[in-house]
């Protein structure tokens, strides 16, 4: 089984440190997407049908709401993934212009070659993941800074992207996709989400279904799911009091145990794992 090693979150979105050894579901995301190897069998993500290699040497970049799957291969041993997450507006924060990071097209190729630069600013972020002592975020976010920046510099298209004026957030020119997300994003606990988002945008499910990926790129399913995620990874490092079965309820899964296959699914680590990582962590924080 899958499991989180280490886990930061602020502003910047997540960093972490993940033991991989079973494929996961097709997912997106709303953050631009990192993953570089810290130890382990080389791999595999496949990123919008291409299947992309991740060894030493070779990064996987993954564009806001581009799908994509951890694809491990049968037989092969597990690997320790450097997964980050990047809010766009953090970047945004640092540089107005770099709010492109949400555009789809903000990554030139999903599969690069680190240069010997990268690999040791990445290398610096692996050893602070693995360090058993607090990090101080402000840490974090410095070499979480230095290394995105020479991945951008290098492998981004934000500069084409100003110059033609391009939004930094998906588009939604349908109105009526417009509606069904907001209905999505504030119904996660309607077991008959999706078919009741369709009927916000007064369109039958098949016409819904065709016009949202039309607008969008990907499945409203996947929206939904990433809703969900997000939800439940904002519960997970701040929710002191309630249960995983309280969450669950609130995501709209009739048991716990669908739940945790979902999040196991998409992250591979459970959500108790993925919870107590983060919670030996506060302790640290709080013990200083």
């Amino acid at each position: 089984m899958s499991i989180a090693q280490r886990v930061f979150h602020g502003s910047f979105g997540r960093v972490a440190l993940l033991d991989m050894d079973h494929t996961l579901v097709t997912h997106s995301h709303h953050e631009c997407h990192v993953l570089v190897k810290a130890a382990g069998a080389d791999t595999f993500f496949n990123v919008n049908g291409r299947r992309v290699p991740l060894t030493d040497r070779h990064a996987v970049l993954v564009n806001a709401w581009q799908p994509h799957f951890y694809d491990h291969q049968p037989g092969a041993g597990p690997t320790q993934i450097l997964a980050l997450y990047i809010e766009p507006a953090w970047l945004a924060e640092i540089q107005h212009s770099l709010a492109l990071s949400a555009h789809p097209g903000f990554f030139t190729q999903c599969g690069i070659e680190l240069n010997s630069k990268n690999r040791r600013l990445a290398d610096y972020l692996i050893a602070e993941a693995y360090s058993p002592e607090l990090v101080p975020r402000e840490r974090i976010e410095s070499l979480l800074f230095d290394f995105l920046i020479e991945l951008i510099e290098d492998h981004s298209e934000w500069r084409q992207l100003r110059r033609l004026g391009a939004a930094s957030r998906l588009g939604f020119q349908d109105t009526r996709i417009r509606r069904a997300c907001d209905y999505l994003r504030n119904h996660v606990d309607d077991p008959d989400c999706l078919a009741n988002a369709a009927r916000a945008a007064n369109l039958s499910r098949a016409h819904f279904f065709t016009l949202f990926r039309r607008d969008t790129g990907m499945s409203p399913m996947l929206m939904l799911n990433d809703t969900r995620m997000r939800r439940a990874f904002t519960w997970l490092e701040t929710e002191r009091t309630g249960t995983l079965g309280q969450l669950a309820e609130d995501l709209g899964f009739s048991e716990q145990g669908h739940f945790t296959r979902f999040f196991q699914q998409h992250i591979g680590a459970a959500p108790s794992q993925y919870r107590r990582v983060i919670d030996s962590y506060g302790a640290l924080e709080r013990a200083l």
